[in-house]
């Protein structure tokens, strides 16, 4: 039998980085190796229905051991890695029995893992932790959530004395894009209510996400030379520079945390003559996540009083919503998760997500779907690294979740 922390250093050596922005689901082809991988491997473990359909999306069902009345329980992760750095070529490096002091990631490029930087790190001493060499990412988001899940299929198929119902399972593409339910197919998928793994530090249990939009803005100036532009040129980057400033400063990531939500920049280039900004927009509470959006349309129509009509074009998409309103009458999913950890030595950490999971959509889609831990800090950076012993343990809380036993 495998275990946990092998199968996922194996689905790590799989490039699976999604891409914004593509006109193919899933965004990046590669994705749909891992999903081949997962699929061979569920088949090799006696999972007669495992398939990966063609945009990308596994999917199979550990069958019941007895039979059981209630809803029927999905565990769900997603393949993909973040598109903010590299996934290719992964180093990773095992740090065995964890002293708690710095960790060289990359000795050559000056690259360390500071204790005084990633306070998280004093929780793990004694522990073995797995790095990256500080080039990529690790890949915990959610590769871990993956591995985590075909360890819990591996054991309850290797032990049909186990009690449980019919559990299914689904490994999904595009996630770190916002699109990882764009296709997912809830009737295929069978069951009744939900948990994505792919939440971070062992107990987390999380039933509340932002509510979030997609925000692009787009502005047309007029370019002239410098030398007769008196009166005539319209500088596109400089009402772009105005157009962020009119946004409340303390409300950008840096400064908030918790409940607050916040206005993200994430990219801005441009000419005189076109500029363009792209902006997540972010709240926990519905009607101020409301607000924000209507905050972007003023200063767009503001700008377009002051520099003439169509000069700013905004466009907002909604992404997800929070799914607190969608989980509140199936509560007895977080009552059955926090007694697991309780009954494993783990302390739940219920809190409020600061971002969104397939489990956002997938919640708006008739499927009730909180998120649960997968273990890892820092992730979508270099400094990303997870607890070989956190890993061990979410697999015991699974067991315990879907059996009663672990």
């Amino acid at each position: 039998m495998s275990n946990v922390t092998e199968r996922f250093l194996k689905y790590i050596s799989f490039d699976t980085q999604s891409l914004p922005e593509q006109d193919c689901f899933p965004s990046t082809e590669k994705q749909k190796a891992l999903g081949e991988e997962l699929v061979r491997e569920m088949k090799e473990l006696g999972i007669a229905d495992a398939r990966m359909d063609d945009n990308g999306y596994v999917m199979g069902t550990i069958p019941a051991t007895v039979k059981r009345k209630g809803p029927v329980l999905g565990l769900i992760a997603h393949m993909d890695t973040s598109p903010d750095i590299s996934g290719e070529d992964i180093r990773p490096r095992i740090v065995k029995d964890y002293d708690g002091g710095d960790i060289v990631l990359n000795g050559e490029r000056g690259i360390v893992l500071r204790r005084e930087e990633f306070e998280s790190l004093g929780q793990y001493v004694g522990q073995d932790l797995i790095v990256t060499d500080g080039t990529t990412l690790l890949g915990s988001d959610d590769k871990a959530g993956v591995a985590e899940i075909m360890q819990l299929a591996e054991i309850l198929m290797a032990h049909p004395e186990l009690p449980h119902g019919p559990l299914k399972i689904a490994f999904t593409p595009d996630e770190e894009v916002g699109r990882g339910a764009d296709f997912f197919d809830v009737k295929a998928f069978g069951a009744d209510v939900a948990f994505t793994v792919d939440g971070g530090v062992l107990g987390e249990l999380s039933f509340e996400t932002f509510n979030a939009a997609d925000a692009k803005v787009q502005i047309s100036g007029v370019n002239i030379h410098p030398g007769s532009a008196k009166h005539k040129m319209k500088n596109s980057i400089l009402i772009g520079m105005e157009f962020h400033s009119m946004l409340p400063p303390q409300e950008a990531p840096a400064f908030t945390e918790g409940y607050e939500g916040f206005y993200h920049l994430e990219g801005f280039e441009g000419s005189v003559e076109r500029t363009r900004l792209h902006y997540i927009v972010r709240d926990h509470d519905r009607g101020l996540f409301e607000k924000r959006k209507h905050t972007l349309q003023a200063i767009a129509d503001y700008l377009n009083e002051k520099y003439g009509a169509g000069t700013v074009n905004l466009v907002l998409r909604d992404s997800y919503y929070n799914m607190r309103e969608k989980i509140e009458p199936h509560f007895e999913l977080i009552e059955a998760a926090k007694a697991a950890m309780v009954e494993l030595g783990i302390t739940p950490i219920v809190e409020p997500t600061r971002g969104g999971t397939d489990g956002s959509r997938l919640s708006y889609m008739g499927l009730p779907c909180p998120n649960i831990c997968a273990g890892g800090h820092n992730m979508h950076g270099r400094y990303e690294y997870i607890s070989v012993q956190s890993m061990e343990k979410i697999v015991e809380l699974l067991l315990r979740l879907v059996t009663g036993q672990g």
